[in-house]
Formats: C-alpha cells, structure tokens, sequence
C-alpha cells in the first residue's frame, strides 16, 4: 500500500515532535544527574574541611561518601496533606532529650503500585531558610545504609500546594553516622518504610 505525500507529510511531523520530546527528556535527565552530582561533589569537598563531623583522625584519610547510583525512579511527586493544626511532636534524640518539632503533613507516594506515606516535620524555632525534615528508615538499613536511618531535607511548599517532590536521591546520613559525640533525630515509627529504599547515600566506611 502506497501513502500518499499527506500522509507522509502526518508521519514527519509526527517524528519530528517524538524526537524533539525524547530529546528534551534527555537534556532534562542529563541536567538532574550533574546536579545531584554536583551536590554529592560539594559535599566531599565539606567533609574534608575544618567543619567536617569527621574524628580529626579520618579528615586526612577521607577521600568521598558513598552512595547508590542516581536513579530518577525514587524521585517522586507525592501527593501533599498539610495539617491545618500541626501538633507539636517531641522528636527522640539520640543524646536522650528530645526535641520539639511540628507536624507539618504527610506525603503519600507509590512504589510498585502500592503506596507508603511519610509525615513531614518543621522543627520549631529552626534557624535560616524555613524547610521540612523527613527522618526515615527503610529495609537497607543496617545492611548498605546507616543502622540509624536517613535524612530527607525537602523545600517548603506553596500555599495550597497539592504535591511535594520527594528525592530519595538525596537522602543523607545523620551526622552520628560519622562521629557518636552528635546528637542526632531518630527515625519515628510512622516513617519506618517496609521496602528498600536502594538510593542516596550509603553507609560511611571509616
């Protein structure tokens, strides 16, 4: 069957705008892998400054973190609830007083169709640039990740906003992984995801 040079013609431009997508998709991808990268890279530069957590003894040994390959999978757009009355909630503290925090909300995402939540936390009288804190543990820890459970810092959301990115690429350690003199959040039972989490930074190996 021949087409006629309509048809043709229907077919181009049809090639046309799946190439310009598929590269732009490409471009975005390539983009939010330098920047991840590029973050991980400042923080190694950190770690081996004069305000590292780091023992004064590791600064000099300390080459870089180690972390999950980057994967766009874990990075999700979570629906958003925001409490309308955040309850003031005594985080546990490792050193053994806790310390208070506001409920903010709770994201709800999915992975493999089944969905988990996270409740969002914004310490009270923080300092500098408001944000929401998600401490959180998953089945990798204690085996590739820190026993203690990972850290999410996620940007504040617009007024009546009704998801919230949630980049499992970017979770970090809390500082006691490195050094048991600080004092770190611990986990709250709520945020304890049954599946595993395979991104972000990995256990720190001394």
């Amino acid at each position: 069957m021949r087409l006629s040079l309509k048809t043709w013609i229907i077919l181009l431009g049809l090639g046309v705008i799946a190439v310009y997508f598929l590269s732009d998709l490409i471009f975005n991808n390539s983009q939010y892998l330098q920047s991840i990268q590029k973050v991980r890279r400042d923080k190694n530069r950190e770690f081996k400054g004069r305000n590292s957590p780091l023992d004064e003894a590791l600064r000099p040994k300390f080459d870089s973190l180690d972390y999950f390959p980057t994967n766009p999978d874990y990075k999700f757009l979570a629906d958003l609830e925001v409490y309308e009355n955040p309850e003031t909630y005594p985080m546990q503290m490792t050193g053994g007083e806790p310390e208070a925090y506001l409920k903010f909300g709770k994201a709800t995402f999915e992975v493999d169709d089944k969905p988990y939540e996270l409740t969002l936390f914004k310490k009270v009288n923080e300092e500098g640039t408001p944000k929401l804190f998600v401490p959180f543990t998953d089945r990798t820890n204690g085996f590739e990740t820190y026993g203690g459970g990972r850290f999410l810092d996620l940007p504040m959301p617009r007024p009546n906003a009704a998801g919230i990115e949630v980049d499992f690429n970017k979770a970090y350690n809390p500082f006691c992984a490195y050094n048991a003199e600080y004092n770190c959040p611990v986990p709250p039972k709520e945020n304890r995801l049954p599946i595993k989490i395979p991104a972000g930074e990995k256990n720190f190996t001394k």
